[in-house]
């Protein structure tokens, strides 16, 4: 006997020296909360771990107490921290059942298995367990110990404790949980994620019946209420904005950009954003419609900001559960023909003009030999016409007539932070960029020459209610001269009426423009009116073709789908007109070399023969011309 005790003792050592203190019982050890908001103050997501108020046992109902202890440990009141009966009828009903269907851990193991212990099932770990509870027993008073596991427990979409899940599940304190709300929240006990009401209603309301049955077994309701199983559903909260997990790409942003507004201080924050949650929910379903036709590896990202850059949807990829890769904000792809109004606003700022001519016609520079999509030539042409039919070989020539550098500079200048080579085949978009950067450099387009920085958080607020970030203003200044951005407007206005656009165009003023990159591996249509600036994306992420999709075609379509309901509602809008004040001047970023920008004509290119294989004959002679030309035949 002398040495079983010993080896006993020993046992319990090797069990007990690496046993954390148990003092620890009223720390809560969790992930700090970040709760983000929608534009209309609606939650849209959270992430961390949420804790309500901690709440005495005298001001919790009655009701909870006991739907807990007759679904949980009926002999709480009555055990030493271990409950023999309860191991007994535990291991009988398993044998019975085959498996392992019911468990004998009591409140007070389960307290010392959640704070202090892994979710392992191992032997060692429950013997641990039966220690640590028969401790816990011996240091603090059973309603200490009912209170603690009752604010600590998890019980599912990262609420800790029954008054955070309270708040979570129903929108009201656990002092006004109902009967059948109390059950539901005890009824989370055994499975927190399969007896979610949020995510499945069902299975909660048949768990939350058991509970209700529980309770008169042991005494505590007199009768099964009406409801749930009787008369109808567990009462459960209104879903969340309907915006599904798609608005995680947004909510993933937001979070990835919190640090530099407020640190890395791990407290729990409330973050207000500019996501309408309307606007998501649209855009959304534009995506949805499209996307099943691009095949399985087909992705779409579509981004839409305010004229001040306050980002108001974003879609970041086809399923957020199967990819949380955001394309909107994290590809960096070939915008093709959709950079063109970059190399359009270069020159127009050296003097360029819608009716100025250029020549679209067969280019060699070097050996390089630019073609147009069509493979067919225009000829001498307006600038306008070039950039709403996308000719390549005449934008070619404007980059040569510009500069690379002059382009890239003002790339920069409209918060383009790529490092590209100062070659002309940037022309054609070959540079990578972002969706959200080149959406964000079109809507200096659609406000008259302003900058803006794309943004999405409004203002943070911490645990005490104080405000850490407020926005106030914002952005860069005036980058471009009005009058220049409105002969650009007119230009890109063009392509939605009668150039690679058509299909986009609405009732009301708009602009944009297409964009396809090589062998059709991106397709793109970025454009604006006076009140939304919208930027589409299709591809893949393998970077293989898509047969057949260009910008004019499904990026278009998803486009026109998200901007017509929309601007439902809202009164239509000229694009910005010429300024008609002196425009304030030019802020340059720092670092970048400032931009020559006083009037610089350029000289029309010579005109070449169209290519002998051109089926597209001239344009006819428009009448000035022809005037001009008898008039110097007669001397």
């Amino acid at each position: 006997m002398i040495w079983a005790a010993i080896a006993g003792l020993a046992l319990l050592a090797y069990f007990a020296y690496d046993l954390p203190d148990i003092s620890r019982v009223t720390v809560a050890e969790r992930r700090p909360e970040l709760r983000i908001l929608a534009a209309d103050e609606t939650l849209l997501m959270r992430y961390g771990d949420s804790t309500g108020q901690a709440v005495g046992l005298e001001d919790m109902p009655d009701h909870l107490i006991q739907a807990v202890l007759a679904i949980e440990d009926r002999r709480f009141y009555s055990h030493m921290g271990i409950d023999p009966w309860g191991l007994v009828r535990a291991m009988t009903h398993n044998l019975r059942e085959g498996r392992l269907a019911q468990g004998g851990s009591t409140i007070t193991q389960q307290l010392a298995k959640n704070l202090f212990l892994s979710h392992e099932r191992t032997l060692r770990r429950k013997v641990q367990e039966a220690l640590l509870a028969v401790w816990l027993e011996a240091t603090y008073t059973k309603d200490e110990i009912l209170a603690a596991y009752l604010n600590r427990v998890y019980l599912g979409a990262g609420a800790y404790g029954v008054d955070a899940a309270a708040r979570t599940y129903f929108g009201i304190g656990v002092e006004d949980v109902s009967v059948q709300q109390a059950a539901l929240l005890a009824g989370l006990l055994k499975a927190p994620s399969r007896f979610s009401p949020t995510s499945n209603p069902e299975l909660a309301e048949a768990r939350a019946a058991v509970v209700l049955e529980a309770m008169v077994d042991a005494g505590f309701l007199d009768a099964l209420p009406d409801a749930p199983a009787a008369a109808g559903p567990v009462p459960v909260p209104p879903r969340r904005p309907g915006v599904g997990s798609q608005a995680r790409y947004f909510a993933d942003w937001v979070a990835d950009r919190l640090p530099d507004f407020v640190g890395y201080d791990p407290v729990d924050l409330t973050i207000a954003t500019t996501l309408d949650p309307e606007l998501q929910r649209l855009a959304q379903g534009a995506v949805a419609r499209h996307a099943g036709g691009l095949g399985p590896g087909g992705q779409v990202a579509l981004v839409a900001l305010a004229t001040d850059g306050a980002v108001v949807a974003m879609v970041g990829g086809r399923a957020y559960e199967t990819s949380q890769f955001n394309r909107a904000t994290q590809a960096v792809r070939q915008p093709g023909s959709a950079f063109k109004p970059l190399v359009y606003l270069a020159a127009i700022e050296r003097g360029l003009s819608g009716d100025t001519p250029v020549l679209d016609g067969p280019i060699e520079i070097g050996g390089w030999t630019p073609a147009n999509f069509s493979g067919r030539y225009r000829g001498t042409i307006p600038a306008e016409e070039a950039l709403a039919h996308s000719a390549n070989t005449a934008a070619v020539r404007v980059m040569r007539e510009v500069g690379p550098d002059r382009v890239i500079a003002l790339a920069r200048r409209l918060g383009i932070r790529a490092d590209w080579p100062a070659e002309l085949s940037l022309a054609l978009g070959t540079g990578g960029v972002s969706l959200l950067e080149l959406t964000q450099a079109y809507a200096t387009f659609a406000n008259g020459g302003n900058g803006v920085f794309a943004y999405g958080i409004r203002a943070v607020v911490g645990a005490d209610g104080r405000a850490l970030f407020e926005r106030s203003g914002g952005g860069p200044g005036r980058l471009a001269d009005g009058d220049d951005v409105a002969v650009l407007n007119g230009m890109l206005a063009a392509v939605l009426d009668r150039g690679t656009g058509r299909v986009a165009a609405l009732d009301r003023p708009a602009a944009g423009k297409t964009g396809t990159s090589q062998d059709h591996r991106d397709a793109w249509f970025v454009g604006f009116t006076a009140d939304l600036v919208v930027g589409v994306w299709v591809g893949r992420d393998d970077n293989a073709p898509l047969d057949g999709i260009t910008g004019g075609t499904v990026p278009a379509r998803i486009w026109r789908d998200f901007m017509v309901p929309a601007h439902r509602g809202r009164p239509a809008a000229p694009l910005p007109l010429p300024a008609e004040t002196v425009a304030p001047p030019l802020v340059e970023p720092q670092g970048v070399e400032p931009l020559v920008v006083e009037p610089l004509p350029l000289q029309p290119l010579p005109v070449a023969p169209l290519a002998a294989e051109t089926e597209t004959p001239a344009p006819a002679e428009d009448p000035m011309t022809r005037l001009v030309r008898e008039v110097l035949a007669d001397g």
